[in-house]
């Protein structure tokens, strides 16, 4: 009798490229692209592994971010999300997720590229949620260029503005909270290893992102505080479709990673649910990859 016969399907079926070809306006929305990205809405299931939990997440309203916030609220976690005003569509639905599973959602709309908002977004995140143990510096802007000769100072201030700096300030504001036993969780990206010659200020940044973690860590040590990141490959998000790539790309977008298809949020979400677990006690200065096979890092 064949073994293979009665095999139980473990793997979830997720979309496979060709794609419809679709652009939004910037930032995009989760709700309006085709087909729509699996946050894991309706299939992650919690373990109660960050239970009494306080996480604050920027960029939470769609992409990776959201299906952090999903999977920490159903770990047992109460979540604050950071979004931009635009974004309140797709952040509604995230905090109605949030709240089904009885865990208290913060919705703070804002735009991370002033330093004073990133200081207010962090005490209001601490005082509406009583305290905080998980910060996911996630939010990020990528706007593809074709060349550095037109690649403006106002781009790529902006690039830098959303996914350096921001970390930078929200983290520096943080720790004035953040007891021992805390967890950081940086998203940086396969661009940082292997670059693509058109996203040459955001490929930039996230190198940048990948020494914060590993230098921060060191400096953190002391205060039992670990610090890590996750490297994305393609992942199906609006950070794509909204100027991340060009059209034919979004057509064909993952169809040359090894398992021929772009990653879905969810797949990603329990890397960041084991780096903020506790139990990872001695995990620290990390940068873990999810690709699709490429082994890029």
């Amino acid at each position: 009798m064949n073994s293979f016969t009665n095999k139980t399907l473990i793997t979830q079926e997720f979309a496979v490229p060709p794609f419809t070809k679709q652009i939004q306006p910037f930032p995009g929305l989760s709700s309006k692209m085709e087909p729509r990205p699996d946050h894991g809405e309706v299939s992650y299931r919690g373990t109660g592994r960050l239970t009494g939990r306080k996480a604050l997440i920027t960029g939470g309203d769609s992409g990776i971010g959201r299906a952090v916030a999903i999977a920490y609220a159903r770990e047992g976690a109460d979540v604050a999300i950071n979004y931009l005003p635009d974004e309140e569509q797709d952040a509604a639905e995230v905090v109605k997720l949030i709240e089904a599973e009885g865990r208290k959602a913060v919705a703070i709309p804002g735009d991370i590229q002033s330093e004073d908002f990133c200081n207010k977004l962090v005490k209001e995140a601490v005082s509406q949620l009583n305290g905080l143990d998980i910060l996911v510096n996630n939010a990020g802007r990528q706007q593809f260029n074709e060349s550095i000769l037109t690649l403006s100072s106002e781009d790529f201030d902006a690039t830098f503005k959303t996914n350096v700096y921001a970390m930078f300030w929200i983290t520096k504001a943080a720790l004035e909270y953040l007891p021992a036993g805390s967890s950081i969780i940086n998203t940086t990206s396969v661009q940082a290893y292997e670059p693509s010659a058109i996203l040459l200020d955001y490929a930039q940044t996230k190198a940048a992102i990948a020494a914060f973690t590993k230098a921060l860590a060191k400096q953190l040590g002391e205060q039992q505080i670990r610090v890590n990141a996750v490297a994305p490959g393609p992942y199906w998000t609006p950070l794509q479709i909204c100027g991340g790539q060009p059209q034919d790309k979004v057509e064909q977008f993952g169809a040359t990673a090894p398992l021929g298809r772009p990653g879905q949020p969810v797949e990603i979400a329990p890397l960041y649910v084991t780096f903020a677990e506790t139990s990872n006690s001695f995990t620290s200065g990390q940068i873990w990859c999810s690709d699709g096979g490429t082994g890029t890092v």
